[in-house]
């Protein structure tokens, strides 16, 4: 009998972006949601509905979290020390519950990574790299388009979960306009925001995807500067000059949105299978956070090693 190939989504790997689903249940989630001691659990509730949904759909046999713990403290912010300058420190309330998520996550047999140097989206670009070498599909579960950049061709996928939207290759280009290597140039032009980083001013999304659609990178654009004022873009007389006075700009915003893919703690790594967990640990965390059984059995339900179903289809 021939042997069978595996199934590319049995074997995919599925790396959760934390924060963004654990912030999305702080601002959503009822503030009815306490512990015994009157302490908030809204975030960790929410989490634990997200990852165990997650579970449910995916069956997912390779799986790790990774979560925040360089917000102040990474190697961006000793590049430009205003990264993410402009957000507001997390309130003791939520920092407690981000341990309890990772609690949980580990109680479910999920590897947890976390890092003091290194932001949640560098451990999952290592761990993406990881399964390149491995010939393992990835998909990033996430809300932020930054992480798209780690996407090849192929069974990769970008995944925000609670939107239902899940992207392949030509996916992410159909939706952001650039394909996945040109996530970190298009933001380089642009500026981000929500990272406090700067871009080159008068550059929107437009005229950077128009630029990227000709020069294909950052360092092409500003090898043939030249070019640029005979191309269709508005504005294109002053473009080149705009982007010659604040290169300096782009460079440094190139640094930061890039992804580190070799974590040296995570450089051994041995790969992402999901244990049975400890159904003791899941007990008390639930017990201590006052957490009823309706989500306590499912979680435990899926504790067990689950027998792989297929992944939703990319038109969730």
């Amino acid at each position: 009998m021939p042997e069978v190939p595996p199934n590319p989504q049995r074997q995919q790997a599925y790396l959760v972006d934390a924060s963004v689903y654990i912030f999305r249940a702080w601002y959503s989630m009822p503030d009815r949601f306490v512990d015994p001691h009157g302490r908030p659990t809204n975030a960790v509730y929410g989490f634990a509905r997200f990852l165990c949904e997650l579970l449910e759909q995916t069956r997912a046999e390779h799986i790790a979290v990774a979560f925040d713990e360089s917000l102040t403290t990474s190697f961006r912010n000793e590049i430009y020390p205003a990264y993410k300058a402009n957000r507001e420190p997390a309130p003791e309330e939520l920092k407690r519950q981000f341990a309890w998520c990772q609690d949980l996550s580990r109680s479910l047999g999920v590897q947890v990574h976390a890092d003091g140097y290194y932001e949640a989206d560098d451990l999952i670009a290592t761990l993406a790299t990881q399964c390149r070498v491995r010939n393992q599909p990835v998909c990033v579960v996430t809300g932020d388009k930054d992480l798209a950049q780690l996407l090849q061709d192929g069974n990769d996928h970008w995944w925000d979960f609670s939107r239902r939207r899940r992207l392949d290759h030509r996916g992410v280009f159909e939706h952001f306009g650039v394909y996945p290597h040109q996530i970190a140039d298009f933001l380089a032009l642009t500026g981000d925001a929500v990272d406090n980083i700067p871009g080159v001013p008068g550059v929107g999304p437009k005229t950077a995807v128009a630029l990227l659609g000709h020069f294909d990178t950052l360092d092409s654009i500003y090898d043939r500067l030249d070019e640029i004022e005979y191309l269709s873009i508005r504005g294109a007389k002053t473009l080149a000059r705009k982007l010659r006075e604040h290169e300096a700009a782009a460079r440094l915003a190139r640094e930061l949105t890039g992804l580190h893919c070799e974590v040296p703690k995570l450089a051994e790594n041995g790969g992402l299978a999901r244990t049975t967990g400890d159904g003791d640990a899941l007990d008390a965390l639930f017990d201590g956070l006052g957490f009823g059984r309706p989500l306590r059995e499912r979680l435990h339900r899926l504790r067990d090693q689950p027998s792989p179903s297929p992944s939703p289809s990319s038109d969730d």
